[in-house]
């Protein structure tokens, strides 16, 4: 099973996945980026916030490589090697946090969760387009303009929240154990 995780599912793709996520958010995660605004007027929003979407990228692409007679045949389930492989993509993740910060790890999660979660009703590259589809809403929507032309975040979008927002991480982390359990549960045998 150790050779079918690292050659046909290839988790260990997750490993530069996340050490990409930690580049680009050290070297140029700041810089802004405009956006239009549904609310009026436009935007900036800082490239932190696209980036989780790499990791999303990688794990979708790791669960999407399967060898269905093997998977079949294996005396341990695929699917637990799976979430011990997100899991540990999770944990390398947030080991990362120092040099990432908390909120775009927890943004990573966040969207990772969301594909997990859309993967189990349609594929894989609907899972990527729904994460990045999730962030591009919040960035246009989820900043509406106050009196004094600053932008506050609204209460619904969380990839918004400050980066030292405990609440948001506990809610993030309680979705994506959900995420981890539902999503990566066996699908019926009719598809």
């Amino acid at each position: 099973m150790k050779l079918y995780a690292m050659s046909v599912r290839r988790w260990w793709v997750l490993v530069p996945a996340v050490l990409a996520l930690m580049m680009v958010t050290w070297l140029i995660g700041a810089s802004p980026v405009p956006v239009p605004s549904m609310l009026g007027g436009g935007g900036l929003a800082q490239i932190k916030h696209f980036v989780p979407v790499i990791v999303s990228v990688a794990a979708m692409y790791c669960l999407d490589r399967r060898m269905m007679e093997a998977e079949l045949t294996a005396v341990v389930p695929v699917r637990s090697l799976d979430r011990a492989a997100v899991s540990a993509g999770a944990v390398l993740l947030l080991a990362t946090t120092p040099a990432i910060g908390l909120d775009v790890a927890r943004n990573t999660l966040l969207i990772l969760a969301l594909a997990l979660v859309v993967r189990r009703i349609a594929n894989e590259a609907t899972a990527v387009a729904a994460g990045l589809l999730y962030i591009i809403a919040n960035v246009m929507l989820g900043q509406p303009p106050d009196p004094l032309g600053h932008r506050l975040g609204s209460w619904w979008a969380l990839p918004l929240y400050p980066a030292g927002s405990i609440p948001a991480l506990v809610f993030v982390a309680a979705l994506f154990a959900g995420a981890l359990a539902w999503g990566l549960a066996p699908r019926s045998r009719t598809r």
